[in-house]
């Protein structure tokens, strides 16, 4: 079992990339004709790169720079699990062949 996390970047650093990313699309956008097509590059970058700094700043959720995958397989929460699966069959809602099943998924997670 995997928990994710999404890493983004702070508020505080979102701001500073989206100011300079606006420099830099005011840079584009007053030399493109004197660069031509790398000035039309540079300038489509330095939209995205704001663009995607923009979104940090003002969503709740932003843009993840990367995920983190995190296996928590410890003592502790295996034995949480074999303890809820041992109430589930005492209480008649799953079966011993299920609750056994189970159970050998349990154990046999590295611990």
């Amino acid at each position: 079992m995997f928990q994710r996390y999404r890493v983004k970047p702070s508020k505080s650093s979102s701001v500073l990339g989206m100011i300079v990313g606006i420099i830099f699309i005011f840079i584009g956008i007053t030399q493109v004709s004197q660069f031509g097509a790398f000035g039309i590059i540079w300038t489509l970058i330095a939209i995205a790169i704001t663009g995607y700094h923009t979104i940090n700043v003002f969503s709740t959720k932003g843009v993840a720079t990367y995920q983190v995958d995190i296996q928590e397989n410890n003592p502790e929460n295996n034995e949480s699990k074999l303890r809820q699966l041992y109430r589930l069959k005492e209480e008649n809602i799953i079966s011993e062949e299920e609750y056994q099943k189970k159970k050998e998924e349990i154990l046999n997670t590295k611990w």
